[in-house]
Order: C-alpha cells, then sequence, then structure tokens
C-alpha cells in the first residue's frame, strides 16, 4: 500500500518532515488488532483504550490513579469494592456514561470470557447513577488492575457492529478503519480529561521493515523498528529505545514424564524435571551477550517475569555467565560424561532436551540458538526446533519453549506459577508447584492492598529459603527484556513512558494525549 494516508509527500527541504497538518499525526507503530476495538473481548489491555475509558489508570510509576473513578472503596473483608464515578462524561456520540454503562461493561466482558477474567465477580450493579458495587467470590487485591485495564462500553450502543465501529468516551473518537492498512482517529471534543494536542491520528500498520522505510521517506512521525536497523540514522527523526518488561524466557518442564494431559498430550520431561539441569543453565546464560548479540544492546538483561516492577524482589538477579559454577551444579547433581562424547548422563538419562520457539519470530529463534551455544559448554545439548503456535500447544508441557511475557499486572505471575494453574492454556504449561510459593501467591491475592500484596509476591520468588526464582526452584530461565525501539520525529514529544509491557505497538500510546510538537 502507499503511506499516503493522512499526509502528503515527504518534505525533503524540512528535514524530511512530514507534509501534515500541524495538528495531525501520522504514525507505524504496528499491532492492529485483529477483533477489532471492544474491550470486553479484549481490546485495550496493554497501552491506551484510545476509544473508550477506564475506571483507574496507572501513573508513570505504575501507582493506580483516578480515570472514570473519583473514589473507591474496599470492604474490611477485601470482597465489596464501591466505584464512585464523575458525572461529567459523554459518549462520543453524546449520551451522558452512567453506572450503567460499568455494570454492562463486567456483565458483558465476563459472558465473553476474554482476555479480562472477570470469574471471581459475584456481582456487579449500580447503587445509583454514578456509584458501582462489586462484590467479589474471593478477595482479589489484582481487581484494581483489571478495573485499570478494561474500557468502558456504552450499553445503548454496543452490538455485532461495535468492534468494527467503537464509540467511547475516551480521547479519541473512531473515524474510519481499513483492514490491514490503516486506522483513522480524531480528537473526541466532549471528552473530560486532558485534551489532546492533535485532532487527528492515522495509524499505518505496516511490517516493522516497512515502517521503517516510510520513516527513511518522511512519511511518518513515529516508525517501531527492530533492532537490526536501529543504529541507522535517519534524518529528522531519533531513535527512542523504550525499556519494557516485554521478556523472553524458557520455560522448562518441571515433573517427570509419564502422564498426559485431557487431550492426550505428554507432560513432563526426565532431564528438565532435575533442579541441577535448570539451576546450571540459569548461571551458565551470559545474558548481557544475548542483549548485545540478539538484541543488538537494545534491552536488558531478564531474572523474573516483573524486572523492576513495584512487586519485584531484586533478590532475584543472579551472578550469570559463570560455566564453572554450572559444571560443579551438575556435578553434584551427579551429572558426569561417563562415555566422553560430550554430553552428560545421570542414571542413563542423557542430559538433552529440545527447545522450541514460533517459527516466524526471529528474535526467539535468534535467542534460542544463542543460548543453546552458550549450554552446550556445560555438557548439556540442547535441539532447537521452530513450530507454529498450534504445535506448541501440544508439546509445552513436555519440551522447553521459549516463551514471550510481561505485565502491568501481578495476576500474571500468580497464573505462571500457581499449582492451580498446570497445565492451563499457555500460563503454567511446565506443571510447576511448591506449597509454599502457593500459600504466599494466594495470601498475595486475598491482600486488602497493592502494597500488602507486594510483600507476599516477592516472598513467592524468594523468600530466603524457597521460591520459584532462580534461588529456589527455577521452573525458567528468563533470558532478556526488550526494549522497545521507535523513530520519533525530533520535534515531537511522546511524554515521559510508563516501563513497557509485553507487545511493542499501543503501550507507547499510553502517553498519547501528551504528545505535542515542541515548536
Amino acid at each position: 500500500m502507499a503511506f499516503s494516508a493522512g499526509c502528503g509527500s515527504a518534505d525533503k527541504e524540512n528535514d524530511n518532515a512530514v507534509s501534515a497538518p500541524k495538528d495531525e499525526l501520522v504514525v507505524a507503530i504496528g499491532g492492529e488488532s485483529e477483533d477489532g476495538f471492544d474491550p470486553t473481548t479484549g481490546w485495550g489491555r496493554y497501552g491506551s483504550t484510545l476509544f473508550q475509558s477506564k475506571l483507574f489508570t496507572r501513573d508513570k510509576d505504575l501507582n493506580i490513579i483516578n480515570d472514570l473513578a473519583t473514589a473507591y472503596t474496599v470492604s474490611d473483608d477485601g470482597l465489596t469494592y464501591q466505584v464512585d464515578l464523575r458525572q461529567d462524561v459523554k459518549f462520543s456520540d453524546g449520551v451522558p456514561l452512567t453506572a450503567a454503562d460499568v455494570v454492562y461493561t463486567y456483565e458483558t466482558t465476563a459472558k465473553n470470557s476474554s482476555a479480562f477474567d472477570l470469574t471471581n465477580i459475584q456481582s456487579v450493579k449500580a447503587l445509583n447513577d454514578y456509584a458501582v458495587q462489586f462484590v467479589l467470590k474471593n478477595p482479589q487485591s489484582t481487581f484494581i488492575s483489571i478495573m485499570a485495564e478494561l474500557g468502558i462500553v456504552p450499553k445503548h450502543a454496543h452490538n455485532s457492529e461495535y468492534a468494527q465501529k467503537p464509540i467511547g468516551s475516551g480521547p479519541f473518537k473512531f473515524v474510519q478503519w481499513d483492514k490491514g492498512q490503516q486506522l483513522i482517529a480524531e480528537v473526541n471534543p466532549d471528552y473530560y480529561g486532558e485534551k489532546p494536542f492533535f485532532k487527528k491520528i492515522t495509524f499505518l500498520f505496516l511490517t516493522e521493515e516497512a515502517a521503517f522505510a516510510a520513516a527513511k521517506a518522511g512519511q511518518v512521525d513515529i516508525a517501531g523498528i527492530v533492532p537490526s536497523v536501529a543504529d541507522q540514522e535517519v534524518a529528522g527523526m531519533r531513535l527512542v529505545p523504550l525499556p519494557s518488561v516485554d521478556n523472553r524466557g524458557i520455560l522448562f518442564p518441571y515433573v517427570k514424564s509419564g502422564e498426559k494431559t485431557e487431550d492426550g498430550d505428554p507432560i513432563g520431561n526426565d532431564v528438565t524435571a532435575d533442579l541441577a539441569i535448570r539451576k546450571a543453565i540459569n548461571v551458565a546464560l551470559d545474558r548481557k551477550a544475548l542483549v548485545d548479540g540478539v538484541l543488538n544492546g537494545y534491552g536488558a538483561p531478564a531474572y523474573s517475569v516483573c524486572d523492576h516492577l513495584p512487586w519485584w524482589n531484586p533478590d532475584t538477579v543472579l551472578q550469570d555467565a559463570d560455566l564453572a559454577q554450572g559444571k560443579e551444579i551438575l556435578a553434584q547433581g551427579g551429572w558426569q560424561d561417563s562415555d566422553g562424547d560430550g554430553i552428560l548422563e545421570k542414571n542413563g538419562l542423557k542430559a538433552t532436551f529440545i527447545l522450541v520457539y514460533p517459527s516466524g519470530d526471529q528474535v526467539r529463534q535468534s535467542l534460542a540458538i544463542a543460548a543453546s551455544d552458550q549450554i552446550k559448554p556445560l555438557g548439556i545439548n540442547v535441539a532447537v526446533e521452530g513450530k507454529s503456535w498450534d504445535e506448541i500447544e501440544t508439546l509445552m508441557y513436555s519440551d522447553a519453549i521459549l516463551f514471550g511475557w510481561g505485565s502491568h499486572d501481578p495476576l500474571e505471575m500468580y497464573n505462571l506459577f500457581s499449582s492451580k494453574y498446570r497445565g492451563v492454556d499457555y500460563y503454567n504449561s511446565g506443571y510447576y508447584s511448591n506449597a509454599k510459593v502457593d500459600e504466599y501467591l494466594d495470601a498475595a491475592m486475598n491482600a486488602k492492598s497493592e502494597a500488602e500484596a507486594n510483600e507476599y509476591w516477592k516472598k513467592a520468588q524468594w523468600d530466603g529459603t524457597t521460591g520459584f526464582s532462580t534461588q529456589g526452584d527455577a521452573p525458567w530461565a528468563w533470558l532478556v527484556n526488550l526494549d522497545h525501539l521507535y523513530l520519533v520525529s525530533e520535534k515531537l514529544d511522546i511524554g515521559a513512558q510508563k516501563v513497557h509491557p509485553h507487545g511493542h505497538g499501543w503501550p507507547i500510546t499510553d502517553t498519547i494525549t501528551s504528545w505535542h510538537w515542541t515548536e
């Protein structure tokens, strides 16, 4: 397609700048939503919902702050939340937003079984036009995170066409969506919050390679790019590397083989079920070398699923790139090369297993190959294979998988490490379990505040004796946190960004109302 949507040809005499009206913006950040723009089916979990508002949001330090809400209270037993709403909010069609819309949104989302898990809600009702009461089945400290992610839809206009032509109370209103090509949004004049500087934004849905070409041609103001081209200078634009918890790591099958899932897929792996194997790999991996070699330096070593977030335990950081220590761990664990073939053995079992990555993902492929090369000197043979996601769904209980996670919601950590989620979707597919960790995770969920919950989240990672970090059970070998890379016009201010969650694209729009030209 041509890159002309919303802009003219490049003005080469003006620093290669986009020839668009001063109050319009053209961006190519990827991340087209295949299912459209309906929050009740998952839209807007990461980054700005653009068209819809949320009850709460998070500031740049990830603290919960009001959005549609003006206040909230939690009962002493942690089961009942009352949320008071602003009374000056209208949807983009002019209809006032009331508690009935909030109730409808949560009830509909629960029925849709979307990316938002609302199974813990016992009831939700409007106390009056501007107050909503949520009653939970069990205390859930992460419920406030859900309220900071789920956009509110209009009860009167939520129909089968809504995902294609959304109506909301957010900073922008929907204009046009040409699938596979572009999305056009214009400022919502009735928006109650900070008025956006830009009156119109056109999102071009390009590959990262095509976005880079568009940036070089002066046809976009922001372009999401890959590390391999990040060091190339582009006239009129600056490189903005944004830190993230968009991590990549190796999930190890935690239990021995022998069992099968209800669908007949094998569970467990006799090699990775050995603690010495998992710990040795973790200490031997050179994470900085992976960042430098695979990510071209644009990233950071990863030691957990939530590095530097409020619920992260800094004790998860380990001294890695220590091949000698890795060999010592293996020797103490009873692994030795008895036949001289370079591969360790234990009780007749060879130290070899398969590491699967999603085929077509160049970064994960490179990480898998590089990690395998780093592990080989330990005497562990890791065979790297690329598979489709359909194939991975049958292999992820018995083979090591190179997964990616990273969220602003600690519920993700619960899902990955709680024994309740063994074999559930993509979460705890390694069948990890630890009774003490479960105790901490449940205490975190049942806590009545985020601050109280964070102390339990940290103990679940490592309490000095046990935990799911490398110091403890090591069911994962976390590798890297990606930098999200963007070329941004030298004259464009995109605001103070939060640490980005998983997904290169929409997270950058979280500050979209503050974007502006600097001159």
